[in-house]
């Protein structure tokens, strides 16, 4: 590891398990040395965060980079930057790339990029398909963030739909397995229909509709059995539908569930009234539904029953998303602006900051064992955010920092904005400015 400049951060409100103190923090070779009142050390360079926040970094469990193959959409480069931007430390990535993360050789070559390319700290995930299971059962679950399995539409071969392939999983899987549940059966059934209507041209408001809710709980509720049926630690992966939530049990602590759910950023900003405005822009795969399924997925995150908030950050160029319906991928960068959103919803009493650091790095680090990440503590890893919360940010074209040159927040003022960026130790982002001389480490974990 590179040497790492020595920082002592003043003044500053820690957000953190729960409470909010005002402390300093000294920051010695990329660990949090000491936590206290006056603070004192000649050798540090000190930071004045009078007036800010500080809260340990997101750790963010579910983004595409798009590398290898799809490096006109992104990169693990582009992307990470936009994500240390917007206040997210570490980044798990999924295995939907060209070509898929489905053997250990190419997952290694994953890995070789995140340590050349990524200013975020990083862990790549395993892909399952119907016919790898010989591959999958040779992962290190001590330096892999988990297996993925599409059980819903994906590219390639990665939709695992094979009924035995999936109890053969979910029975020997060694590590934890995170799936994206829709049935696809219903949601192709409900596409046939409709383009026998539309033709190609389908309104984006219909989206919903093909995607519907009995698809998301179908196959979520095939999961759920199938980890009771072999005690399989499973995380299900950005819950859409008020139904879904129902399946989640909130009377045990996070660290024992062996069933835990995430929500993601898009589900709890928009709804099927956003359509008509933003059209393919908030095309994703689960789709945005009502705002009675956003409320549901919010109830579900204060009352413990979801767990975590993540992006699903999955970046397509401009012109791939001006197409029709059925041509126009699924997908949108959210990892620069997803904090700051989530710090307006606090200001909108949907939920705590206390219970946001909670949602969005506390519970991360717990359900996925990363090791000494996720918490403002002495002698962890010093992945840290400074927050101005009275500093508005206006999304702009111009302030962009993803590869597409797009959001769906464009235009959205959010009234709070991210000051600094601490990645394991190393001050990478600073009120717009980069300091990528040193890059992101690996994320290893207590399994």
């Amino acid at each position: 590891m590179k040497e790492r400049q020595k920082y002592l951060i003043k003044g500053a409100e820690l957000i953190n398990e729960g409470s909010r103190t005002f402390q300093d923090v000294l920051v010695v070779n990329g660990r949090i040395e000491k936590i206290g009142g006056g603070l004192v050390d000649s050798t540090a360079k000190e930071i004045n965060a009078d007036g800010l926040i500080l809260m340990p970094g997101m750790i963010d469990d579910q983004v595409h980079f798009r590398e290898p193959g799809l490096t006109h959409k992104a990169d693990i480069f582009t992307e990470s930057r936009a994500a240390v931007a917007g206040g997210i430390t570490s980044f798990m990535e999924m295995p939907n790339v060209i070509p898929q993360t489905t053997t250990q050789k190419l997952l290694a070559e994953k890995y070789a990029l995140g340590a050349k390319n990524s200013l975020a700290n990083y862990s790549f995930f395993m892909g399952a398909t119907n016919t790898n299971l010989e591959e999958v059962l040779r992962t290190d679950r001590s330096n892999v963030c988990g297996l993925k399995i599409f059980m819903g539409s994906s590219t390639g071969d990665m939709l695992v739909d094979n009924e035995q392939t999936l109890d053969q999983i979910f029975a020997n899987s060694p590590m934890l397995v995170a799936v994206h549940c829709e049935d696809e059966e219903t949601v192709r059934k409900n596409l046939s229909e409709h383009i026998q209507k539309y033709g190609d041209d389908i309104p984006m408001e219909l989206h919903p509709v093909i995607r519907n809710h009995e698809a998301c709980l179908k196959s979520s509720s095939l999961a759920v059995d199938l980890a009771r049926k072999h005690n399989t630690r499973l995380h299900i992966l950005h819950i859409s539908t008020a139904e879904e939530v129902a399946l989640f049990r909130n009377d045990i602590s996070l660290s024992e569930k062996r069933i835990t759910a995430e929500a993601c950023v898009h589900h709890l900003w928009f709804s099927e009234k956003n359509y008509k405005e933003k059209g393919t822009l908030i095309k994703w795969n689960p789709a945005v539904k009502s705002a009675q399924d956003r409320e549901a997925i919010w109830s579900g995150l204060v009352e413990d029953k979801i767990d975590i908030i993540a992006t699903d950050h999955a970046p397509h160029t401009w012109e791939e998303k001006q197409n029709v319906y059925t041509k126009a991928p699924s997908g949108g960068p959210l990892v620069q602006h997803a904090l700051m959103a989530l710090l307006d919803s606090c200001k909108q009493g949907k939920i705590s900051i206390e219970r946001l650091v909670e949602k969005t790095s506390h519970a991360p680090a717990i359900c996925f064992q990363v090791k000494e990440r996720g918490f403002i503590r002495e002698g962890y890893w010093a992945d840290l955010v400074l927050v101005d919360l009275s500093a508005p940010h206006l999304v702009t074209r111009d302030n962009l920092l993803s590869k597409c040159q797009w959001s769906p927040f464009e235009g959205q003022q959010f009234s709070s904005s991210i000051h600094s960026t601490f990645i394991s130790g190393h001050l990478a982002y600073k009120q717009g400015s980069f300091d990528e001389s040193i890059s992101g480490e690996r994320l290893v974990f207590d399994r």
